[in-house]
Formats: C-alpha cells, structure tokens, sequence
C-alpha cells in the first residue's frame, strides 16, 4: 500500500514533500530521484491537471456595473489547455528525468564522480569540461514562441504539480538523507554575464533551502571563473534535476557566448536546462552548434500565433462564458473571426481584448458585445501594436521579421539544412551580430584573384556569375539570396 504524501517545512519556512517512493514505470527510473517524483500520466490526465477555472456565478451578471467592471480581473486566472500546453508538459517532465537517470546517488561510479569532483574543486583543480567517466543523460529544450502566447505561463502551470523540495530519510531499507531541489527558476541576465547569473544562482538557492553560500562566496571575493565550479557542485549536492531559463534571447548579446559555454558544461555534468524565449533566441541556437547538438530531437517547442482554426475556437470557448453583461452574447463564428482579425491568434491580446469589450460595454450600458465594438475597443487599445498586428495580417513574412517578438522558424525550415541560406534582408541588431559571428568577414586586405571566397560571401556569387557569363541575380536566386515575390506583387494569387 503506497505510503501518503506529507508536507514538511524547512527551517527557513519553504514547503517541501516527504520523499513516497513509487515502484519505477520503466526499469531505467528505478533511482529514489526519479520513483520520488509525480508519475507519468495520460495525456487526458494533464488536460484535467492544467485546466484552472475562475469562479462564477451567472447571477453576478445582475449586479451594479461598477462591481462588474472588477469581476472581468477574473479572467486572468483562466487556463484553458491546447494541444500545445500538453507538449510543454511532456517536454518539462522529459528533461526532468533525463537529468535524473545517470544520476542515481546509489551507484558507484555516479557516487565516486560527485566525491573526486568535490576533491578537486578543494584542490582548486576541477575543470568543468572534464567528466570523469561520467556520461551525462542531461539535455536542454527550448520553448520558443511569440510574446504574448503564454510561454513562462505555461511552464509555471507545469511546475505547480511537480514539488520544488522533496526530503528523503530512507530509500529501501537503507539510510538515505537528503534535500531534493527538483527544479529551480532564473532570469537570463540582460547582459548575458555569467557572474550575474552565479549569483542569481545562488541567491535562489539560498532563499529556497535556508544555505548561505552567497554569504560564503562573496567573503571569499570569488572570481567568475572559481564560482562556476561550485555551481556544477552544488547543482549535484542537492540534487537539482532542472534549470529554467527565462528570456534566453539575451544570450544574443555580448558575452553570451562565454554563458553558452557555461550553460553546455552544467548540461555535460548532468544538469538538464530548458530555455524560454522570444523568436530573437532562434538565431543563437542555429549558430551555436554545442546548443544545437544538444536539442536535436524532441526537447523543442516552436511556439507560434493560433490561426484561425479549431484551436482558437477553443482558447475562446474557454473564456467565453466568463461574460458579466447583463445580456448574454453567445459566441458566434463572426464575432470568432472578428477576435482573430482584431489579436492574430496572440493569446494575451485575445484575453485583454474581450476584457476591454465587457468593460466598455457595461459603462456605456450597451451590455452586449458586436463585431463593431470589438472593432472600436480593439483600435482604441492597442494602438502601440498596431504596426506588429498589421505585419502579422500581411503574412508577409519580411514585414513579420522586422519585429524580433513575432519571427519564428517552422519545424520543417529548422531541420531542413544543416548550412542553412539565410535571404538578404534588413535584420535586427541582434539578427546582424550572430550572422557577423556565423559568416565572419574576410581579413581586410585587398583580395586577389585567386581568394577561394567562403560559403555565405556574396562576392563568391558574383564571381560564379562571371564565370557563367549570366547575371549576378540568377546566381543569387539560384543560391536562395532573392526570393520570388511574384506572390505578393500579384495580391497572394498565383
């Protein structure tokens, strides 16, 4: 008979799980790190777990308006799970365990690896890029996806049914005490500075397990390079099975290769990392190859706008009878369509929006909602992202690249080269320094005639199309430099 989960307190006040330990789904989980944590469940199952509802009463549509204008707040506490959500979830619970499975603090060779790298951190001999016949089972994932779409929403609604601390006293008979740190969550530093992101480290750490080894670190005047040692040990110490790294599209700027390094090394000491950012954060992980490497597979989740389609009919579905007007307005396919045109698909705004049409309809006692109010409200309301909505209603995808948020690569464009060819067109700041980093330019001295120009030299087409005796914009069509636009000077009818 399963044993019963009990809550116990730290001594700082966090909340943690007594470790129940569940006979392993599969042989490879049989690890106290793994059999302690939820099972794997159906997909069915994680619907019904993400689902959040608000609470209502229909007949809270007879009150005052003012009392109903702060009724509409309510909204934000609605979670209506898409297929999409149900990926984050097996994606989360994914990296978690494969984080997990090398690490099993019964055997041996995992056990002498965690004592000798301990030593060696003493003796100020440890090298993060060694493993010490350690073979991680570690991976990193990325969820990339438009503002807006509920991404770290999401990710947060994923991680409130997997307990952050889980104590462990006795694991089969045998003593085994332990603080398990299952996961942890940090902010990408905005100027991708590893030292920043040490001590962000540990300063959640400390405020999570009641530890002070920020206190301790800085007493010691640390340098970066002495701190990062210790991160890749604490991380095994207590056990930590995810790192979430919020807003990874900083990575993009200066110094954030030197934090990819570092990020690489706590994946090869078995620390899985899941990276959440913006469309910006795409260009990192096609140029980084030790990234890439890591997240070819499953552990990817491209995020993009709904289209208008049974899915968004759904996202509306589930917010919909959230309506405190006085005359109910059920939902039709115009005032679907009318959503879609006004938001895009982008769910934040589709929440916003039908908040603002019940509110302006209450003050202005119109109690009902019509495609031209929606329209109205939509123009008053979101005139700062008229220029990203406008990009987005083109389908344009040049006009879409001009805003770093809204871009995104499609699953089939990622993986469909190796060296992929990039168009020429006017990129962002952070679009130009990673193609500058990808395609670095020649040494600055006057070419001779010989120079073998390298793959992305625009020069190496013009001199093919010398050779060729053609034009310099058949070698750049050919070469994927130009794109037909027959599709949009012809209206999008071809």
């Amino acid at each position: 008979m399963p044993q019963m989960e009990s809550r116990v307190y730290l001594p700082n006040g966090t909340e943690a799980q007594m470790a129940v330990y569940r006979e392993p789904q599969i042989e490879e989980f049989r690890n106290p790190l793994i059999q302690a944590l939820p099972p794997m469940v159906t997909k069915g199952d994680i619907i019904q777990k993400l689902m959040r509802l608000a609470p209502f009463d229909p007949t809270e549509r007879g009150l005052d308006g003012h009392i109903r204008i702060h009724l509409l707040q309510r909204l934000f506490e609605v979670f209506t799970p898409l297929p999409i959500n149900v990926q984050v979830w097996e994606m989360v619970n994914s990296l978690l365990i494969q984080s997990y499975i090398a690490r099993n603090p019964f055997d041996k060779n995992y056990k002498h690896f965690v004592s000798q790298t301990g030593k060696e951190i003493i003796e100020r001999k440890y090298n993060v890029n060694t493993s010490l016949n350690f073979r991680s089972t570690a991976c990193a994932g990325t969820l990339i996806g438009v503002s807006g779409m509920g991404k770290t929403t999401t990710v947060n609604q994923v991680l409130r049914h997997i307990p952050q601390v889980i104590v462990h006293n006795e694991y089969n008979a045998q003593h085994f005490s332990m603080t398990q740190l299952v996961w942890m969550q940090l902010q990408t530093p905005y100027n991708s500075s590893v030292k920043a992101l040490c001590l962000q480290y540990f300063t959640r750490l400390d405020e999570i397990l009641g530890t002070n080894n920020l206190k301790k670190l800085i007493s010691r005047n640390l340098s970066v390079d002495a701190m990062i040692p210790y991160i890749a040990q604490s991380s095994r110490n207590v056990s930590l099975g995810l790192l979430v790294l919020d807003e990874s599209q900083f990575l993009l700027r200066r110094g954030g290769s030197q934090l990819v390094d570092f990020l690489v090394s706590l994946i090869n000491g078995g620390l899985s990392i899941l990276l959440i950012g913006t469309p910006a954060s795409y260009a990192l992980f096609e140029s980084e190859f030790r990234i890439a490497r890591r997240l070819s597979g499953s552990k990817e989740v491209l995020w993009n706008a709904m289209k208008n389609d049974e899915t968004f009919r759904l996202f509306l579905d589930g917010i919909w009878r959230y309506q405190w007007l006085r005359n109910y307005t059920p939902l039709s396919d115009e005032l679907v369509s009318e959503m879609f045109a006004e938001t895009q698909g982008i769910s934040d705004l589709v929440i916003k929006l039908y908040l603002y049409v019940q509110q302006y309809s209450i003050e202005r006692g119109l109690e009902v909602i019509t495609p031209d109010i929606i329209r109205s409200v939509a123009k008053d309301n979101f005139r700062l992202m008229k220029p990203m909505l406008d990009a987005l209603r083109t389908g344009n995808p040049y006009k879409i690249a001009q805003f770093d948020d809204l871009r995104i690569l499609d699953t089939k464009e990622r993986t469909s080269s190796s060296n992929p060819t990039h168009p020429v067109q006017k990129g962002t700041k952070a679009t130009r320094k990673v193609m500058n980093e990808t395609y670095p330019a020649p040494v600055a001295e006057k070419p001779k005639k010989n120079v073998d120009y390298r793959d992305g030299d625009l020069r190496r087409c013009f001199r093919i199309a010398k050779q060729e005796d053609v034009a310099p914009e058949t070698v750049l069509v050919k070469a994927g430099y130009i794109d037909d636009m027959t599709f949009w000077t012809d209206g999008g009818n071809r």
